[in-house]
């Protein structure tokens, strides 16, 4: 027990040190999206009756910082360890790929979860939105966060220097989350967008969270929990499929 939780205060340690650059910058841009569309759009869109756009905006930009900063958190602290040369004294304790597992996405859960509270924290002055099932919140917020981070587990062992890691969050992780509705409802748009937006997992992530705080959403919150279920323990096992045949990180 102690091995896994080591490394998870590691980690913790790593990103908590440069608090203002892992924490504080995203937050202080998704409070940024919050001020500039609501103060363009407060007036002229509403997606939910009685609820305003400003409201409706800020779990969107939640649960976005939620995704991208968990996956930051694994994706960067692997590819930083491989580039430097110091992921061989990790490789020489007795840890298992299950503790590796643990301890990265584990604190990717606690990155993402931290910036999340606090963009809510800071914005809630500007949109107030109201709290219809707390326990959605909670549950797609931790299982959200825990899929990002092991799909940064994943781009992390993948990449073999920092290019290869900016190219995969800048024309994937963010086109997605930016294309998931977060700054509208998907109903607002073509049939054909339609179709392409169910095709994107990051959209059921961000309406099951909105489900909590609003009580509707596009989609079923059910639905959107089973398919986040089901690309977690995918993600899951290909990860530690890869940890444990050292992908990448035993040569």
């Amino acid at each position: 027990m102690r091995g896994w939780q080591a490394l998870f205060y590691k980690e913790v340690l790593r990103f908590w040190k440069v608090g203002f650059q892992t924490v504080a910058a995203p937050v202080i841009t998704a409070v940024l999206y919050l001020l500039i569309f609501s103060h363009v759009l407060q007036d002229r869109v509403q997606v939910f009756e009685s609820v305003d756009y400003a409201a409706f905006l800020l779990p969107g930009l939640a649960m976005m910082s939620v995704l991208q900063n968990a996956f930051a958190n694994s994706s960067s602290s692997l590819i930083q360890s491989k580039v430097m040369g110091n992921l061989v004294f990790l490789q020489l304790t007795p840890l298992s790929h299950r503790a590796w597992f643990v301890a990265y996405v584990g604190s990717s859960v606690l990155r993402g979860l931290a910036v999340g509270l606090v963009v809510l924290a800071l914005a809630w002055w500007l949109a107030r939105p109201s709290l219809e099932a707390p326990l959605w919140i909670l549950v797609f917020g931790v299982l959200g966060a825990a899929l990002l981070g092991a799909l940064g587990v994943i781009a992390g062992l993948w990449a073999e220097k920092f290019d290869q890691m900016a190219a995969f969050q800048n024309f994937l992780i963010v086109p997605m989350t930016f294309l998931s509705g977060v700054f509208y409802s998907i109903h607002s748009l073509p049939d054909f967008w339609q179709v392409v937006s169910h095709l994107n997992p990051f959209f059921y992530m961000i309406d099951g969270f909105r489900y909590g705080f609003f009580g509707v959403s596009d989609v079923s919150p059910w639905l959107s929990l089973a398919l986040l279920s089901s690309a977690l323990l995918a993600v899951s096992a290909l990860a530690l499929h890869l940890l444990k045949t050292g992908y990448k990180i035993r040569h």
